[in-house]
């Protein structure tokens, strides 16, 4: 008996798309309805798509014949072009179609459209800062120079874990900073440059109500040289070496010490009600699959521009991952200046690719193929609709401040933990994690909301996801909706309420600096 299957079965996306997406496993030998469902003889058999191989949900089926060379689209867009003959109903994916070459049209401005405000602006609790930028948590963190420090920063923060911190209630926790560089490398230039502005970033985060920056003593990214460049109020700052102290058991003995009389100024901190215009939300996706684009990104997206409407801030970064949508954005920029500067950092990248013999389409990861996505350009164009409709008010380099409210871009690689780590060190008080496949990403001090493409894999990991928007794909809540309650989220969540990686205790190993210039 031949399985006949609803229209429902299928996402078609644009009306321009040769190919749609199983919203269900399509079994070989299966029909699809298309548009016919009560019509009977020729006109339903012309309605009918012939499953001609098994396609996963997620994946992409042809809807109709498409001859080698020829664009294949999806969100009305080319992701790329058919490697052989692709027939109706033939599943397309990395066996019968690549990424070819991107040469988006860029109408620069074109789509630009101020923001219109939304009054009275939204509200959260945060805790505002002796420099007046607010946090939405209240730590204090313990920062490494250079990773032979590292275990003695890790030593004095976990004299702070469990019952230790009972103490000091309105604090959210100690942070040690922890990463594997800071030394070997040349003491001027792009690399340590790049370090210290990170660093500097997470010192001066308003997440931190005060920060312990420890070093050795000998190393190339000297704890003098770090700070010196830090603009922080008059108690929020500490310094050590392990050297001066005399030795590592003394240096954590003094650190714990100097820790002690920063949680009790900690402890003081309280909450007070700020406008939404205080909020700097880095946007994340990893993990993505076939439906990030059609349901947890266009969300977050929405999501964003309510935020952006009531005077807030996003940044969306990976640009890696926007190859290829570029075009969507510079339709949005503000100015031809932003438009440039983007351009500039993805001439940057080519570049930088090459120069390693890789390829920017080498970009999609094992299991971004297993949940459907095929090249970068169809990654892009999911990745991209996190920023919403928005204008791009700013381009930035990785970690540099956030100066601009509004959709901004801040140039980082794609992978998730470099990226995000670049956005808190720009000052991102919150951070939006799409996915697919189930990442966990947790991140201290900035609270890290994920939020599920689909409802399956929320379903089995509901201990790990902050937010459905499956929902979207079954068809019982429109992307408007979600992003509302999703912004809803991201305020509650700006007040204190904890994101399921805090109740799990993740965030602690996640500060990943972008390393670059050479290790000597």
């Amino acid at each position: 008996m031949e399985q006949v299957l609803d229209e429902r079965s299928l996402l078609v996306l644009h009306e321009a798309d040769n190919v749609a997406v199983a919203r269900v496993d399509l079994a070989a030998g299966a029909f699809v309805m298309r548009g016919r469902r009560h019509q009977t003889g020729a006109a339903a058999a012309a309605g009918r798509l012939s499953i001609r191989e098994p396609v996963a949900a997620g994946h992409k089926v042809a809807l109709r014949s498409i001859a080698p060379g020829e664009l294949v689209r999806k969100f009305g867009q080319p992701i790329g072009v058919a490697r052989q003959a692709i027939a109706p109903g033939d599943h397309v994916h990395v066996h019968n179609l690549e990424a070819g070459e991107s040469h988006p049209d860029h109408g620069i401005g074109r789509a630009y459209v101020p923001t219109e405000p939304i009054r009275p602006a939204a509200t959260f609790e945060g805790y505002v800062r002796a420099d007046l930028r607010v946090g939405t948590r209240n730590y204090v963190g313990i920062i490494s120079t250079v990773n032979c420090s590292a275990t003695a920063c890790k030593a004095i923060a976990q004299t702070f874990a469990g019952p230790a911190l009972a103490e000091y209630p309105g604090v959210d926790g100690v942070v040690a900073i922890t990463h594997g560089g800071g030394c070997g490398t040349s003491a001027q230039g792009e690399g340590i440059e790049l370090l210290q502005r990170t660093l500097r970033g997470y010192a001066e985060h308003p997440n931190f109500s005060a920060v312990l920056v420890l070093g050795l003593g000998c190393e190339v990214n000297q704890v003098d040289a770090l700070v010196a460049g830090m603009a922080l109020p008059p108690g929020r700052l500490r310094t050590l070496t392990v050297q001066d102290a005399g030795g590592t058991r003394e240096a954590v003995a003094q650190g714990v010490a100097i820790v002690q009389e920063l949680l009790v100024e900690a402890g003081r901190a309280r909450r007070s009600t700020v406008p939404a215009s205080q909020l700097v939300v880095g946007l994340q996706c990893g993990g993505s699959d076939g439906y990030s684009g059609i349901s947890a990104n266009p969300a977050l997206g929405a999501a964003v521009d309510l935020l952006v409407r009531h005077g807030g801030t996003a940044v969306l970064s990976e640009t890696p991952e926007i190859y290829g949508a570029e075009h969507l954005l510079t339709a949005r920029a503000a100015s031809t200046a932003v438009a440039e500067g983007l351009l500039t950092r993805l001439r940057w990248w080519e570049a930088y690719t090459a120069r390693h013999g890789a390829a920017m389409d080498n970009n999609p990861s094992p299991g971004n193929k297993a949940g459907g996505i095929t090249t970068i350009l169809e990654k892009s164009l999911g990745a991209v609709a996190k920023g919403g409709g928005s204008g791009l008010m700013d381009v930035l380099g990785y970690a540099e401040p956030v100066r601009s409210q509004g959709l901004v871009f801040m140039d980082t690689p794609g992978y998730d933990p470099v990226s995000a780590t670049g956005q808190v060190a720009g000052g991102a008080n919150l951070i939006c994690f799409t996915t697919g496949r189930g990442s966990t990403y947790g991140c201290k001090p900035t609270p890290s909301l994920k939020i599920a493409t689909n409802t399956a894999m929320y379903q089995r990991m509901s201990l790990d996801m902050d937010f459905n928007a499956g929902e979207i794909v079954d068809g019982t809540l429109s992307v408007a909706e979600a992003g509302e309650r999703l912004f809803r989220l991201m305020l509650a969540t700006a007040s204190g309420k904890h994101t399921l990686s805090e109740e799990n205790g993740l965030g602690d190993n996640e500060f990943v600096p972008w390393q670059l210039g050479a290790v000597l």
